[in-house]
């Protein structure tokens, strides 16, 4: 007696299937394929050879899985999603190599998107259906449209209730609060109103909460793009955006949360080990970055797995 659900009508040629799992009718898995525990595999599914599926994974009607392609656990796949693993294809040309694609765990794929090879799909990430994914998606982002761009990101926490910062023109001090994630914090900068102009200002000595010891700018970022998407080790870091607008991620490992940083009196102070992304840049955003460290390549954290083996090792 095997250990999972095959329908009468189902052709499964592999023998690497874990126990629970269900294959309906008309699906066909061919022997090099490997699924693992308590799946669902569902009418008219294709599954190539070189193709592994981690646990619990559900995969709607009409997807084929071509050599090249790992979902690990907890992903959904919509139905009549649309994998590749040739980005030049030709009748009977066959590529040197094939291209790899990775779906990371607990992410999901909308019905009919279309994902192209040698990507990652980000752990958690949600594309929406009729996507056109052409790059690699981080993790937790909701990406939509043709070609994908990122809308948002799952379970963001909205931060405290943001200061009317126009009813706080002409403020002698600075003053603080949190946001919902363990070690960031908003800044509001005294903002000195005058017929010649504005001005904002801070002592590094009394106001900041590092000493900084380097700068950086960010600026000409066409909007659809995503900057960050890591976390430092030792570094503190203080982002001011002195024209136009960004929207950071902070994520904390537990927490997300997001700020939009539209006006230069408002700083956001970052911690380490507080993975951050930055996206929805306006045409004529500046961010201007202190940051507590010279740059060192090692201080940065680039993988969001490796992230949160860090905060489990401190835990």
């Amino acid at each position: 007696m095997t250990h999972f659900f095959k329908h009468e009508h189902a052709l499964c040629e592999t023998q690497n299937v874990g126990p629970g799992t269900r294959i309906y009718a008309f699906a066909h898995v061919l022997p090099g394929a490997k699924l693992g525990a308590d799946c669902n595999v569902c009418d008219g599914v294709f599954i190539e050879n070189d193709v592994v599926i981690g646990d619990r994974v559900t995969i709607k009607c009409g997807v084929q899985l071509w050599d090249g392609i790992t979902i690990e656990d907890d992903v959904f796949i919509g139905p009549n999603a649309t994998f590749t693993n040739d980005r030049f294809p030709r009748s009977k040309v066959y590529p040197e190599q094939i291209l790899r694609t990775i779906v990371r765990r607990g992410s999901s794929i909308g019905a009919n998107a279309t994902i192209l090879p040698d990507i990652e799909i980000g752990a958690g990430a949600m594309i929406g259906g009729g996507t056109v994914v052409t790059r690699s998606v981080p993790p937790n982002a909701i990406a939509v449209g043709n070609p994908a761009r990122i809308q948002g990101y799952v379970g963001v926490t909205p931060p405290a209730r943001l200061m009317n910062v126009q009813a706080q023109a002409g403020r002698k001090g600075v003053e603080r609060s949190t946001t919902g994630v363990n070690g960031v914090e908003l800044f509001y900068f005294p903002w000195i109103k005058d017929m010649r102009g504005d001005l904002t200002v801070a002592e590094f000595e009394t106001d900041l909460p590092f000493r900084p010891k380097r700068y950086f700018t960010v600026f000409g970022v066409p909007s659809r793009e995503v900057r960050g998407e890591h976390a430092h080790k030792i570094c503190h870091q203080l982002l001011i955006c002195v024209h136009g607008s960004c929207s950071i991620l902070f994520d904390d490992g537990t927490t997300r949360s997001e700020v939009l940083l539209d006006h230069p009196s408002i700083g956001v102070y970052v911690r380490p080990m507080v993975w951050s992304t930055q996206y929805k840049y306006s045409f004529d955003a500046v961010l201007f970055v202190l940051a507590s460290e010279p740059y060192s390549a090692s201080d940065y954290i680039r993988s969001y797995d490796e992230f949160h083996r860090l905060l489990e090792c401190r835990e």
